[in-house]
């Protein structure tokens, strides 16, 4: 009995330790902490990783989910589900603003001041707040709903700051002036909650830091990377305006190359394929349609140039326009949209030269006159054997005898030109060929 005592004795202490170290006050326990890793524009894949990572990191009971972040901006749609998805999420989020160098500019800034906790690595820097609007279609930007955006950007940034407890006037200060910080003057202005030089000295600042009345135990805590799908890697990859740029030239020589090439197949797969990520992407990232225009109107000289030789005007003219749609195609303002000379430049002598040397010999070869069968006799010279004519004779053609016959008599050693097959007899007339037919 006294030992069956002791046993009951030591399992309500048991329970009793396990009540207490459950409650908000009690002493917590080092247990699991996701990290996903966010990297270049901020896009529909970004959001669709982030609520996934939520998801993994709420069924592994976590104690929170780092997001290490560098991004120079992204898309304001995007932007607004990741936050949501913040708002809601079953686990504590932690932004962390790292390696060294690294940046949280446009939309990268909102989700910083949208996590539960803010945290930065020395060297880097937060701020510029101008979120992307999807389907920003381009050409000159209507002033007053530049405005409006502006001032929408400003107040929900400024209602995320306020959320968190965070420095709500810097806020709207990085949307309306374009303002950027360190990470030191951050930490001073209350922008975010902490400075750490990496991810374990972070986990070390955070245990026992108390989220919704939860302190977390992350001292010590095991971590757990979430990895990207191999799709999200995908799609985080070509949402670029240099992918883009390259399926641009993948259609038009895709389409140029079926229209020279009839029957190739490849090319026009080529370009239908790439059309229809394009369209994707077009859907994503804002494209000026001035950009393409000036891009249709410099394939339209280039054609030209190929059925009406110019002596290379119009295909100048097409490689400027082609420069200037491109150079324009994207929002130079927003750092992750600008195209860099060094891709402009090779692209518009790389289609200058497809136009000249690959188009031009497709259209060259269907201009050219058939090698073989009946038509390639039609306009050849031949010489008279004997003479020729209604009623028969025979030619030479390259050392081969033909059976002829001519309207107008021919004589022996005469020129001819053949002008008719009829099975395997030729009708010819007297006098040299008026045009040179290639062998």
């Amino acid at each position: 009995m006294p030992a069956c005592r002791e046993r009951i004795r030591r399992g309500l202490l048991t329970l009793a330790l396990a009540a207490c170290a459950a409650l908000p006050g009690g002493p917590p326990q080092a247990g699991r902490v996701c990290v996903a890793r966010v990297q270049g524009t901020i896009g529909p894949a970004t959001a669709s990783y982030l609520a996934r990572a939520l998801g993994e990191a709420a069924g592994q009971q976590a104690q929170c989910l780092v997001i290490e972040l560098d991004t120079p901006g992204g898309l304001l749609d995007s932007t607004r589900e990741i936050i949501q998805s913040f708002l809601r999420a079953p686990v504590p989020t932690v932004v962390f603003v790292a390696p060294q160098g690294a940046w949280a500019g446009s939309a990268g800034c909102f989700i910083t001041l949208a996590a539960d906790v803010a945290a930065m690595a020395p060297g880097t820097s937060i701020g510029a707040a101008h979120p992307v609007q999807v389907g920003g279609g381009g050409g000159q930007e209507d002033p007053v709903m530049k405005q409006k955006l502006e001032n929408f950007s400003a107040s929900y940034l400024e209602a995320i700051a306020a959320r968190r407890h965070r420095n709500a006037q810097w806020a709207g200060t990085s949307v309306r002036d374009s303002a950027a910080i360190t990470a030191d003057k951050a930490l001073e202005l209350h922008v975010i909650d902490c400075v750490a030089q990496d991810l374990p000295d972070l986990l070390r600042q955070l245990d026992g830091r108390k989220v919704d009345g939860r302190a977390l135990a992350t001292a010590g805590a095991a971590v757990s990377e979430i990895p990207m799908t191999v799709r999200e890697q995908v799609f985080q990859a070509i949402a670029h305006p240099q992918v883009m740029l390259v399926l641009m030239l993948v259609i038009m020589y895709g389409v140029i190359g079926e229209m020279t090439s009839p029957g190739a197949i490849l090319p026009g797969m080529a370009g239908a394929i790439a059309l229809v990520l394009l369209m994707y992407l077009a859907s994503i990232l804002p494209m000026s349609i001035a950009g393409l225009a000036l891009v249709g109107v410099a394939t339209v000289l280039f054609a030209i140039d190929l059925f009406a030789p110019t002596h290379g005007l119009l295909t100048f003219g097409g490689m400027v326009a082609f420069a200037m749609g491109v150079f324009m195609l994207f929002d130079r303002g927003e750092p992750f949209l600008r195209l860099s000379l060094a891709w402009i430049l090779p692209a518009t002598a790389l289609t200058a030269l497809f136009f000249i040397f690959v188009a031009g010999a497709g259209i060259r070869a269907q201009r050219r006159p058939a090698r073989t069968g009946a038509a390639a006799m039609i306009g050849r010279a031949a010489t008279a054997v004997e003479p020729v004519g209604p009623e028969g004779g025979r030619v030479s053609i390259e050392g081969e005898y033909w059976n002829a016959v001519s309207q107008e008599p021919v004589a022996p050693g005469q020129p001819a030109e053949i002008v008719a097959m009829e099975g395997l007899t030729l009708r010819v007339k007297p006098g040299v060929p008026t045009r040179e037919v290639e062998p």
